[in-house]
């Protein structure tokens, strides 16, 4: 790919202010992000759940765990199992994860519902445990996390999925907090993946109706 020209400005929505640039080299040709475009669950998931702001400190903590658990495969596995690690731990209430025994996780093992690795099963109760004791310092979960991007959505329009990055400072800087927090499966590919999810940074293709603009 030849030469790419990236215009940023300083944009403003409900008050709150985002960083917005946007890749200049060609035209826009779809009407939603390349990479959703042949599956319907990832359509559904684009649609309804991906790169929409979420704040909430609970629903932040599932969303890191299960990034996690997609470490070396895809999204599209972890999203057609979701509902099966729901029910496996506890809707993930942190507090009833990091109560789980070391029974119910052998249980989980056995269960196709759920990638069947302990590593990845342990590190859901080992970040509910962490996940706590931070609570318990007196640390906000949620301001934490979006500190990383100083509280506003960093937004990019990438003329495709190829052009979007999978790490940046703000990730590597996430993963590095976290991973001193005791979380596991934080890897800065895995944050920059959890950013995109939760609307911290939003990189929906230029093509995509709902590119360069954050969503609440």
């Amino acid at each position: 790919m030849g030469k790419t020209n990236v215009r940023c400005v300083i944009g403003e929505k409900n008050s709150n202010s985002f960083l917005f640039c946007r890749f200049m080299d060609r035209k826009p040709s779809v009407t939603k992000c390349s990479w959703c475009s042949k599956n319907p669950l990832l359509e559904r998931y684009h649609d309804e759940e991906w790169g929409i702001e979420e704040r909430d400190p609970e629903r932040l903590f599932e969303c890191l765990c299960l990034e996690g658990q997609q470490a070396g495969l895809s999204w599209l596995t972890v999203l057609k199992k979701r509902q099966s690690y729901r029910e496996r731990f506890h809707s993930f209430v942190p507090e009833k994860v990091a109560g789980m025994s070391d029974a119910e996780i052998d249980e989980a093992l056995d269960d196709e519902g759920v990638i069947r690795l302990r590593l990845k099963l342990e590190a859901i109760r080992k970040n509910a445990r962490a996940y706590l004791a931070f609570r318990q310092s007196g640390g906000d979960f949620s301001k934490f996390l979006w500190s990383f991007v100083n509280d506003s959505p960093v937004v990019t329009v990438p003329n495709s999925f190829a052009d979007t990055p999978v790490r940046t400072s703000a990730s590597d800087a996430m993963s590095k907090a976290l991973r001193k927090l005791g979380f596991t499966f934080v890897g800065s590919t895995i944050c920059y993946a959890f950013m995109q999810a939760v609307g911290m940074a939003v990189d929906h293709d230029a093509g995509c109706r709902f590119s360069g603009v954050p969503r609440r």
